[in-house]
């Protein structure tokens, strides 16, 4: 037990000195979400953005009945949605006035006009790397476009009928596919891709025009936990898994893509407003998101 004890204040003593002297190199150690790691300084700048996330900033255009989006990091930019025929200028000029050079993904939830239509134009005057896409192609103007703007561009969009995951500056998605190739009802509403995005501790969901059959499906397979904000099904038409879907996650904000013209249902809002969820329309403005990975914030712009 003595020579034990002597061992290791030799040992202590040795350290100490190594220590004094600049010989032994300080562990730096990055902590978060109950997880730490031992790192050098480049390296611990990597686990930081992991763990903490990144600015990330969502604009949700106000595009009439018709989603669009813009995830914008430092470093990347993914559109979500193109809003209807013409939006892409608008959508453009939203690039250009923020500097962007790029897309790093477009993802088109399913192919109605008022999803698809206006990434024709962005395909064509703006680089796009990638392209996520369901699997329900339809008979639209809009729809050829679409692959004519694709096959001049020279772009392979990926169908997606797994569930897929990637990263982009430290800011996580999970595209979840339609598990049919056919519904009994809305057919292509129901094929729509879910999306689900994770910033530090924020997380977003986004549910395209997803009915009753395809959330029931995303319900029934899918308990990803709760998120801060939600991007509501259907722009805000009422569908009894509502009820679920709000319940499970839990959101402490919502947001409806509606117009005047055609406005969401008067149920879903009192869901809402039940639920304690605090709630944005688009037909009354364009909508902005801010995330640094713990806080988030959501106003009109």
């Amino acid at each position: 037990m003595r020579t034990a004890m002597t061992l290791a204040a030799v040992w202590m003593m040795f350290v100490f000195l190594l220590t004094a002297c600049g010989a032994a190199p300080a562990l730096e150690t990055v902590s978060g979400a109950a997880n730490t790691a031992t790192a050098s300084d480049s390296e611990a700048v990597t686990v930081t953005e992991t763990l903490s996330g990144t600015d990330l900033t969502v604009v949700c255009f106000s595009a009439g009945k018709a989603d669009a989006f813009l995830l914008i990091t430092p470093n990347s930019a993914v559109a979500l949605d193109c809003g209807e025929k013409g939006f892409g200028r608008t959508i453009l000029a939203e690039l250009e006035a923020r500097g962007i050079e790029k897309l790093d993904c477009m993802i088109v939830t399913h192919f109605d006009q008022d999803h698809v239509g206006g990434a024709a134009r962005i395909i064509n005057n703006f680089p796009v790397d990638r392209i996520l896409q369901s699997n329900s192609p339809k008979d639209s103007e809009e729809y050829e476009k679409y692959v004519k703007a694709v096959k001049n561009a020279g772009i392979e969009p990926e169908t997606v009928r797994e569930n897929l995951t990637f990263t982009l500056d430290g800011v996580s998605y999970a595209v979840n596919p339609p598990k049919r190739n056919k519904y009994a009802s809305d057919e292509s509403n129901n094929s729509s891709l879910i999306v689900s995005v994770e910033n530090g501790q924020n997380r977003l969901l986004f549910t395209g025009d997803a009915e009753d059959e395809r959330l029931e499906e995303f319900l029934s397979l899918c308990d990803w936990g709760t998120y801060d904000f939600l991007k509501m099904p259907h722009h805000g038409r009422w569908h009894e898994p509502l009820l679920l879907l709000v319940e499970r996650t839990a959101p402490r904000y919502a947001l409806i893509t509606s117009s005047e013209e055609e406005p969401e249902d008067a149920e879903t809002l009192e869901l809402l407003e039940s639920s304690g969820v605090q709630t944005f329309l688009t037909r009354s403005g364009e909508v902005v998101l801010r995330s640094d990975g713990a806080e988030l914030t959501v106003e009109y712009a």
